[in-house]
């Protein structure tokens, strides 16, 4: 599991329950020790595909991050997150990690080893020895946010959602991430947060804001949050779960302002909705994001209300393969056959559901009373 390049010194040592490690990682590439803290989720599965976020300057960003992913995947339905924070305040460190040499903007040699250290070793080896899924997110403060910039140098992003809180601009990034940004296809999220007090950085961030904003691009999922009541310094503690809820928003369940302005606006079917949704999530995030209950009845509401009865037969089906113990299935198809005009079949699905447990408003009184009614009606 571990490769010769990495001494560990586990700080605290894990069961598989207590989730939070900080070990020392030798880097072949810096020729150095770094201190490096993870967090795992308490239930980490290794059946399952975890998403990755990398957090620089760990001393200050980390503990909020893994707060925010914590709150967010328990409330929200973000997908839970294994999270890397790399120490940089020690003897000001993080200054060598992301300098550049100021005639090109680029990083330094110390710096272009740090950025081989996180792409060739640190990022690898969490993939060795953790189930991560394809998609990655970074975050960054002042200098470091700019550092996560050059990622976007590269031919392919190693990252797919940036968060830049306040960066400390290089020369001519103002002008090179939004042409950068341009020129990806694939799905960039790209967050830019930044305080209402001025300092000599602003007018640069904010012509990088308008030049970003000026890209048109449906790949590219670009929001730019100012505050008014922060400072440069203050500014590192807000907008991380701002920028959770703008990259991680299709995890969230469907609500009623979702209901109302997309699913019943909408011409396609209504099952159709859910089902670009959840593919949405597993093209962009690469993993397979269970169906929620909330889901499944705000579109069994749909059904209802914009009467696309045509929907209710592959919810049904859904509902086997997704809650295969409850009624949710057969009590679907039996309205699916009723609608139909085919109370034969109603009857039979209402009595298999009759069967199975009850879940949310479903109870065995409402599929009795459909079985009652439909003998009634057509005398079976």
């Amino acid at each position: 599991m571990k490769t010769t390049f990495y001494i560990l010194a586990l700080l605290f040592c894990f069961s598989g329950k207590a989730q939070l490690t900080q070990e020392v990682f030798e880097s072949f590439k810096l020729q150095e020790r770094r201190d490096v803290r993870y967090y795992i989720p308490e239930d980490y599965d290794e059946e399952k595909k975890y998403p990755l976020i990398l957090v620089l300057d760990g001393e200050y960003l980390f503990d909020q991050v893994v707060a925010n992913s914590k709150f967010y995947s328990q409330f929200h339905g973000m997908p839970q997150m294994i999270i890397a924070g790399i120490n940089q305040n020690e003897d000001s460190i993080r200054l060598d990690d992301c300098a550049w040499d100021e005639e090109n903007g680029l990083p330094d040699e110390k710096a272009k080893s740090f950025f081989e250290f996180i792409g060739i070793e640190l990022i690898p080896y969490l993939e060795q020895n953790y189930n991560t899924a394809p998609f990655k997110m970074i975050v960054g403060y002042d200098i470091t946010a700019n550092f996560q910039n050059y990622w976007l140098f590269k031919e392919n992003s190693l990252f797919n959602a940036y968060v830049n809180i306040s960066p400390k601009l290089a020369p001519e990034m103002e002008s090179r991430v939004p042409a950068r940004l341009a020129a990806f296809d694939n799905q960039i999220f790209y967050e830019l947060i930044l305080e209402k007090e001025k300092n000599k950085n602003t007018a640069r961030i904010l012509a990088m804001d308008k030049a970003i904003k000026a890209i048109d691009k449906e790949s590219l999922h670009y929001s730019f949050t100012e505050y008014d009541n922060a400072d440069h310094i203050s500014i590192a503690t807000y907008g991380i779960g701002r920028a959770f809820d703008n990259i991680f928003g299709m995890f969230k369940p469907i609500s009623p302002k979702e209901y109302k302005t997309q699913i019943l606006t909408s011409e396609e079917p209504v099952f159709q909705y859910l089902e670009n949704k959840y593919t949405s999530i597993e093209e962009l995030f690469g993993f397979t994001k269970a169906v929620s209950l909330n889901d499944i009845m705000a579109i069994y509401a749909a059904t209802r209300k914009k009467e696309d009865f045509e929907s209710l037969k592959p919810l049904s089906d859904l509902c086997k393969r997704e809650f295969p113990d409850t009624m949710l299935g057969f009590y679907f198809e039996g309205e699916y056959y009723e609608q139909l005009g085919e109370p034969k079949k109603a009857l039979k699905t209402f009595e298999k559901s009759f069967g199975m447990d009850e879940i949310d408003f479903l109870t065995k009184e409402m599929a009795l009373e459909k079985i009652d009614g439909l003998k009634a009606d057509f005398g079976f």
